[in-house]
C-alpha cells in the first residue's frame, strides 16, 4: 500500500512542493501533507485509510458534506449527457435563476470556473464601468490570486510567510489601496486621497482568510455609505460566505447589499465554479452586451451547473439558525477544554464557521491575526490530525461545520481536544 508520505515525496518530484495549492503542503504547521483517497459524509479517509472528521470540507464548498445522495444523483444524471458543451446549456439558467432569487444584490449572474476569476472579472466590471483605476482592499483579506489582489493578501500567502509580491510588478498593484480590516476611517481617509480614481471597494464581509473576523457595528454599512458618497461601487466578496452564513449570502445576513457580489465554492457543490453578479445595469457592461470583456470555455459546464443547482435546492429547506448554534456551541466547548489546559484563546464564530485563536486579546484585524501563537496552532493542528480530527492546516484559515455533522462527531471532537497535551 501507498501511504501519504510516500505519495508527497514522489509529488515533490513532479509538482512544485509536492501540492497544488500551497497551504496544502502543511509547512506551517511543519508536517506532510494527507493524501486523500475519498470522503464520505462527514468523513474524508487518507490513502492509508484513516477516517478523519472533516472541519475543512473542501475549504468550505461541502456544506452539504462529502457525496451527498442528491449532489450524486445530479452528477451522475448529467454525466451521462456530457461534461462540457462550449455551449449555453438550460442547467445555466436554472442556476442562475435560484442564485438571482436568494442573493439580495444579484439582478444578473455570470458564471466562471473559480473565486479567483470571479473576483477579478468583477473588478475589471467596476473599473469599467466606472472608468476609473483603484480599488481598495483589505489588508489579510484574500480575494484570489490575481495580481491587484496579492497585496497583503492573508490565508496561503500570510501562511507561508512570502514577502510581497514577487512575480508581480510594482505597477500591478500601484492602484490597490489598502486598509485594515474594521478600520472605517482608514478608508474614509483614502476616499478624501483618492475618491475620485476608486471604481471599488472590494472585501470579504466576513474575513475567512485570516480566520474568521465578524464585522464591526457600522462598518459594511460605512462602505456601502462612503461608496455611494463617491460614486464607486461597493463588492462583496462572498466566496466564502455565500450560501453558508446564510442562504441570502452575508449581505442578506446583515442587511447590507452591495453593487456587485462574488460567489463560488458552494454554488458548485464541490465542483469548480465561481460567479459574479449584480446590478442589471451595471452587469450590462459585460460582453456581448457591453465592452468590458471577459469569458471562459468551461463557464457554465453542465456538472458543476448541476451539483450547483442540487446543492442549493437542499439548502432552501436547511435550517441555518440550527447549524449556528450547534457550531457555537462545539467553538466555545473546545476554548473551555483548551482553556483549562492553561492555554489563551479566544474564539470567532458566524453561522458554520469558527476559528480558534490562541491570544488573551480579541481578533478583529490582521495584525491581530498574525499577533496569534503560530506554535501553539501548530500543535494544536498536529494533535488533533493525529486522533482523527482533520482542521485546516494554517492558523489563518476558517473551520467549517456541515448539515451532515451530528452530534457523535461533535463529542468525538471534544474528546479529541481533552487528550492534548502542551
Amino acid at each position: 500500500m501507498t501511504d501519504s508520505k510516500q505519495l508527497f515525496a514522489k509529488a515533490k518530484e513532479l509538482i512544485p512542493g509536492g501540492v497544488n495549492s500551497p497551504v496544502r503542503a502543511c509547512l506551517s504547521v511543519q508536517t506532510d501533507p494527507l493524501f486523500i483517497a475519498r470522503g464520505e459524509g462527514p468523513f474524508i479517509y487518507s490513502e492509508e485509510g484513516r477516517r478523519y472528521i472533516d472541519y475543512v470540507l473542501s475549504w468550505g464548498p461541502l456544506i452539504l458534506g462529502h457525496l451527498h445522495p442528491e449532489v450524486k444523483k445530479a452528477l451522475l444524471e448529467t454525466l451521462e449527457k456530457g461534461t462540457s458543451f462550449g455551449a449555453p446549456c438550460a442547467l445555466e439558467i436554472e442556476l442562475a435563476e435560484l442564485i438571482v432569487d436568494a442573493i439580495p444584490g444579484i439582478e444578473m449572474v455570470r458564471m466562471v470556473n473559480s473565486g479567483t476569476e470571479a473576483t477579478m472579472s468583477a473588478v475589471r466590471l467596476a473599473r469599467g464601468y466606472t472608468k476609473r483605476k483603484k480599488i481598495v482592499k483589505f489588508i489579510g483579506c484574500y480575494h484570489g490570486h490575481a495580481d491587484s489582489f496579492l497585496a497583503s493578501a492573508g490565508s496561503g500567502v500570510a501562511t507561508l510567510s512570502i514577502p510581497g509580491t514577487p512575480g508581480i510588478p510594482e505597477e500591478t498593484v500601484a492602484h490597490t489601496l489598502l486598509a485594515e480590516y474594521n478600520d472605517l476611517d482608514q478608508v474614509e481617509d483614502l476616499f478624501k486621497r483618492y475618491g475620485d480614481d476608486i471604481a471599488a471597494v472590494i472585501v470579504e464581509p466576513v474575513a475567512g482568510n485570516m480566520g474568521v473576523i465578524l464585522p464591526e457595528e457600522g462598518f459594511l454599512q460605512g462602505l456601502r455609505e462612503l461608496t455611494f458618497r463617491y460614486g464607486s461601487l461597493l463588492i462583496f466578496d462572498e466566496v466564502i460566505t455565500g450560501f453558508r452564513v446564510d442562504y441570502r449570502g452575508a449581505q442578506g445576513y446583515f442587511g447590507i447589499e452591495p453593487d456587485l457580489t462574488c460567489l463560488g465554492k458552494i454554488i458548485g457543490g464541490g465542483l469548480p465554479v465561481g460567479a459574479y453578479g449584480g446590478k442589471k445595469q451595471i452587469m450590462e457592461h459585460i460582453a456581448p452586451c457591453g465592452p468590458v470583456y471577459q469569458a471562459g470555455t468551461l463557464s457554465g459546464n453542465p456538472l458543476a451547473m448541476s451539483a450547483g443547482i442540487a446543492t442549493l435546492k437542499v439548502l432552501q429547506t436547511s435550517d441555518y439558525k440550527l447549524l449556528a448554534e450547534q457550531t457555537k456551541k462545539l467553538a466555545l466547548s473546545l476554548k473551555e477544554i483548551l482553556e483549562k489546559k492553561g492555554l489563551d484563546v479566544q474564539v470567532n464564530t458566524i453561522s458554520s464557521m469558527f476559528t480558534l485563536f490562541f491570544t488573551d486579546k480579541p481578533v478583529k484585524n490582521f495584525s491581530q491575526a498574525k499577533a496569534c501563537e503560530q506554535e501553539i496552532f501548530a500543535s494544536f493542528y498536529r494533535q488533533m490530525r493525529k486522533q482523527g480530527v482533520y482542521l485546516a492546516p494554517s492558523a489563518f484559515e476558517t473551520s467549517f461545520n456541515s448539515f451532515v455533522h451530528t452530534e457523535q462527531e461533535w463529542q468525538e471532537t471534544l474528546r479529541a481536544a481533552e487528550a492534548l497535551e502542551f
